[in-house]
């Protein structure tokens, strides 16, 4: 199976931010989502996860930054950078800041970041 990233539908596209959402990429341990997202410098997801439990996202991501510079915040007070070219996983319990305009891949058990999706869009009246 494959899928060109103008087929994979978009979930969100505002400003500094669009993310597009394969809702089941399907494994044998689950539906995964497989995921696109395209996110401007200075973008800090902080402000979208509150309200959330520990205001942060609730879903494991394992990914690819294909380009640009992230910081990771997680809620035990750990932060991480990553760069273009590095592989990640980051569990439950994170937000991220973007550092220099990002393009990346990643893979998320679908019903736990539907949630939050759904959660930042309500913050930003899209749903």
């Amino acid at each position: 199976m494959h899928i060109a990233k103008a087929d994979i539908p978009t979930r969100l596209n505002v400003p500094g931010a669009v993310a597009r959402q394969l809702p089941d990429f399907g494994t044998p341990e689950g539906p995964l989502g497989a995921e696109y997202f395209s996110l401007a410098a200075g973008t800090d997801m902080a402000p979208l996860l509150q309200g959330l439990a520990h205001d942060a996202c609730h879903a494991p991501h394992w990914g690819y930054l294909i380009s640009g510079q992230v910081e990771v915040g997680y809620t035990d007070g750990g932060r991480e950078r990553c760069a273009a070219g590095d592989l990640f996983y980051w569990p439950a319990g994170h937000s991220v800041r973007v550092d220099s305009d990002a393009e990346l891949i990643m893979f998320s058990p679908q019903a736990e970041h539907s949630e939050v999706i759904e959660h930042i869009r309500s913050k930003l009246a899209l749903a």
